[in-house]
């Protein structure tokens, strides 16, 4: 399994430029490079073991192995070819579902702040 898992790890650093621009195509007459916020993980175990002598369970022998992982892609937007070169559109649902989760943590942290700095003040 090891062996399996340093592949893994070795290939990584190949993936993300690969999964993150996708594969130049024409729309209306137009060049389009789809990009998308990629992210993935993966994990590996193995095993071995006997039951010692003296022990409450009865001797037996053990392996393991396993493995698995996962990922996700949110799509961000385009690179789309015009007369002034390659523009960036943003993918505005995508924009929304990042912000949202980034707003309300920045407000959570200011919430906090003025509440301590009132506090400090009413003492």
């Amino acid at each position: 399994m090891a062996n399996l898992t340093e592949k893994l790890a070795q290939s990584v650093s190949s993936w993300g430029t690969k999964l993150t621009y996708g594969e130049t195509t024409i729309v209306g007459g137009h060049e389009l490079v789809p990009v998308a916020l990629v992210a993935f993980g993966f994990g590996a175990g193995e095993g071995a073991g006997e039951m010692p002598d003296g022990g409450d369970s009865p001797a037996s022998r053990g392996e393991g192995s396993g493995g698995g992982g996962g990922g996700y892609a949110v799509p961000i937007g385009a690179y789309v070819g015009g007369p002034g070169g390659l523009k960036f559109q943003p993918n505005l649902i995508a924009l929304v579902v990042v912000a949202v989760p980034l707003v309300s943590a920045v407000g959570v942290a200011l919430a906090q702040i003025i509440r301590a700095l009132r506090s400090r003040v009413v003492q």
